[in-house]
């Protein structure tokens, strides 16, 4: 799906003022209410918007701890192990992923020990092999999303580049380095 410059002024004010309302969008942007409701329904069915919502801080709730665990599994367990990582609670993102491991999990905890006893829980599941754990010493980029959708409507707003032939050296002529 293609983001045009107006689909990303409207992700950039969603990101930075994501407590506006439609019509306050619409004025902003400066196109009519009904045109920017269209806008909307068309990236949330491509997928661009994949939801609404605060971002929580998990150390705001008591599980200042963040790892990531990867996480080996046997083959043709992917999908269960998936399932089972689903169901406990401080295991906020897992991703399928190539390199070491199988999978790799964002986890919260409340301290060190609270940390182990999730990977005790972990590494006790059916098909999982092993497991490495990196514990976040300091976020230095948190999640972002701002400067992507900039990228991507700039991407949008330049013309296409026209094709012209490619320069040719006249034979004989050893060009410019000559």
């Amino acid at each position: 799906m293609a983001v045009d410059e107006l689909d990303a002024r409207i992700l950039r004010l969603l990101l930075e003022q994501p407590r506006t309302s439609v019509r306050e969008y619409a004025r902003i942007l400066g196109v009519a209410r009904g045109t920017l409701q269209a806008r909307l329904d068309r990236l949330e069915r491509d997928g661009v918007i994949t939801g609404y919502g605060p971002r929580l801080s998990p150390a705001a709730l008591g599980h200042p701890v963040t790892a990531f665990l990867r996480i080996e599994v046997t083959q043709g367990n992917l999908n269960d192990v998936g399932a089972r990582l689903a169901a406990v609670p401080q295991i906020i993102e897992v991703f399928s992923v190539t390199g070491d491991g199988d999978l790799l999990t964002r986890v919260a905890a409340r301290d060190n020990t609270h940390l182990e006893d999730v990977i005790q829980r972990v590494i006790s599941m059916p098909g999982v092999v092993r497991t490495r754990t990196e514990v976040v010493l300091r976020e230095r980029v948190p999640h972002r999303m701002l400067p992507l959708v900039e990228s991507v409507g700039r991407g949008a707003a330049r013309p296409a580049p026209r094709h012209t032939p490619a320069h040719r050296t006249p034979p004989g002529d050893p060009g410019p380095a000559g």
